[in-house]
């Protein structure tokens, strides 16, 4: 939770931190560096289609440059991003696994192989249990399990990254994520919304950076503008508007990602 006072509004809602700040904090551009030569299989795990290209998806190119199998998990299929809107949830539904897949190809990693679980948006938590059974099965013999930051302050990100998490205590040994199993690293994404640098609740200690060579970072610009369902309105009413404005998604256009260890 950000340590500012911003009304009674969750702060997902409320006002966000704009990507000027973000930028003229060095402490970004002075993390230690994450590695990615040497992995050959990496899986990624995103609550909602985007969640990978917004959080990892120039690693994902930088992977999938490299060679590497690459699985993204779709937790689930963002059929309740615009409740009351214009398209029924079957329908976006389909229309966001359309986007994740040519956000996937203009990646250069159209041959990722998708799983999707389909558990139902908004409600994640809910089914952690299965969820953590079944990342445990799909990480299993890979590298890298990449998931969402459980203190992004979304449920479903929540509860991604702490099933996550267990799955890999149980891959690596009790009470470790770093044993001879795959090595866990940790997204945000709505974080760069609600927090404000040097923000106590995250883990910075713990932060690494995956700098984007500029021909990556416009791969990822054109993957970003994929989703169209999520950066544009789908319909005439007013829930039918954009879910990721230009404020938000400027926190994704950068030359590098971060990761925590």
């Amino acid at each position: 939770m950000a340590s500012e006072t911003r009304g009674d509004a969750h702060p997902i809602d409320a006002e966000g931190t704009p990507e000027r700040l973000w930028r003229k904090w060095g402490v970004l551009r002075r993390l230690p560096a994450f590695a990615l030569a040497g992995v050959t299989d990496a899986v990624v795990v995103a609550p909602h289609p985007d969640d990978e290209t917004l959080g990892f998806g120039g690693a994902t190119a930088l992977l999938a440059a490299l060679g590497a199998r690459i699985t993204v998990v779709a937790v689930t299929d963002g059929e309740g991003s615009h409740p009351g809107g214009s398209l029924p949830p079957r329908a976006l539904a389909e229309a966001r696994a359309d986007e994740r897949a040519r956000a996937l190809s203009l990646l250069g990693a159209g041959g990722a192989r998708v799983v999707r679980l389909g558990f139902p948006d908004g409600r994640v938590e809910e089914c952690r249990a299965r969820l953590t059974e079944r990342l445990a099965e799909l990480c299993a013999g890979a590298q890298l399990c990449v998931a969402t930051w459980e203190g992004d302050l979304h449920p479903d990100h929540r509860a991604t990254g702490l099933a996550a998490r267990e799955a890999l205590h149980r891959a690596n040994g009790a009470g470790s994520v770093s044993g001879p199993g795959p090595a866990l690293v940790s997204y945000p994404v709505w974080t760069w919304h609600w927090a404000r640098p040097a923000e106590a609740s995250v883990p910075w200690a713990r932060a690494r950076r995956i700098d984007l060579p500029p021909d990556v970072r416009r791969l990822k610009a054109r993957a970003l503008g994929a989703f169209t369902t999520q950066t544009g309105p789908i319909g005439p009413t007013a829930a039918d508007g954009a879910v990721l404005d230009e404020a938000m998604l400027a926190h994704f256009r950068r030359g590098w990602e971060v990761v925590f260890r």
